[in-house]
């Protein structure tokens, strides 16, 4: 953004650079997330600024929005890299989590425009699309690092090793409960008698960790939260413990193999998997527009103060 001066020294205009905005939907099939994802490309070409995409939304913009409009296709971003300035996301909290393979380690900040439900991230809603725009042309925007886990394995499962919410060990559907030895650092903390257990970023506390009873962590708190997931012994509570650990799992039970979650993604594994979690080098910058606060979020997502006999 830069300054023209006209008349006077006291009269001046903005000019805006043209931006580089990538776009993202994870699916285009809803119709809430099509009339998300059309308006948004519209209001991107009608400003003059470059748009990215990736493959899987290429003909969809071809055959349903403006078979003429241009853009770029990109596949992720890369550390010194040539990347887009930010990458808007169409959708809910899900489609965020999927933004991580695409963002990575870039550094590049990602904002949700919300067409989902709860939202806790996607907190852009399509009706102020517009002021949404113009806060990011005039910089007028906070960039907030989320914390990320990372998992290491004996063998390998993921393609990308990485997750915003948290990871989650739980038994598979007809199993009988797992005991999940649990270490800090090597220390022996507890061997949970479970359907599973939790590990979760402040971030990932407002999803299935809050669920069953884990307590709500703000974004900048520094921590881990390791939730059992319905525990054979019901003294056995959620703890709160510093991200600067290494969390390891030693697992065994009735059946031949249990499940391995990274945010939305799993994977079947043995019980002859060694795994551990520690937070990772790299965060998520998540661009926060100046009239979004995460308390407001909170009390607005979880309805508190909402109930009619107060």
């Amino acid at each position: 953004m830069g300054f023209q001066n006209l008349n006077s020294w006291t009269e001046c205009i903005f000019v805006l650079n043209t931006m580089k905005i990538a776009v993202y939907a994870k699916s285009v099939r809803d119709p809430k997330h099509q009339v998300g994802f059309g308006e948004l490309l519209m209001a991107l070409s009608q400003r003059g600024h470059e748009i990215w995409l990736p493959p899987s939304l290429e003909d969809h913009v071809h055959m349903n929005i403006d078979s003429s409009m241009q853009f770029r296709v990109f596949d992720h971003f890369s550390v010194g890299g040539e990347n887009a300035d930010v990458l808007i996301c169409v959708g809910g909290d899900g489609t965020i989590l999927d933004t991580l393979s695409i963002v990575r380690d870039s550094g590049v900040p990602v904002l949700a425009l919300n067409t989902g439900r709860l939202g806790f991230l996607a907190d852009v809603q399509l009706e102020n699309l517009g002021i949404a725009l113009d806060d990011i042309e005039k910089g007028n925007y906070t960039i907030e690092t989320r914390s990320l886990l990372h998992l290491e394995s004996s063998h390998p499962l993921f393609d990308y090793t990485f997750a915003l919410n948290d990871f989650v060990i739980h038994k598979k559907e007809t199993s009988s409960m797992i005991v999940v030895h649990t270490y800090l650092n090597g220390e022996f903390l507890n061997s949970y008698w479970s359907d599973g257990l939790i590990i979760s970023t402040p971030t990932g506390s407002t999803g299935y960790s809050l669920s069953c009873g884990g307590p709500i962590i703000f974004p900048k708190s520094d921590s881990f939260v390791i939730t059992p997931i319905a525990p054979h012994n019901l003294n056995v509570r959620p703890v709160v413990v510093s991200d600067n650990v290494v969390i390891s799992f030693e697992i065994e039970g009735r059946a031949s193999s249990y499940l391995a979650s990274l945010d939305s993604r799993s994977q079947s594994i043995s019980g002859e998997v060694n795994m551990a979690i520690r937070k990772a080098d790299h965060g998520l910058n998540l661009m926060r527009l100046s009239n979004i606060h995460f308390l407001d979020t909170l009390r607005s997502k979880l309805q508190w103060g909402f109930d009619k006999r107060n």
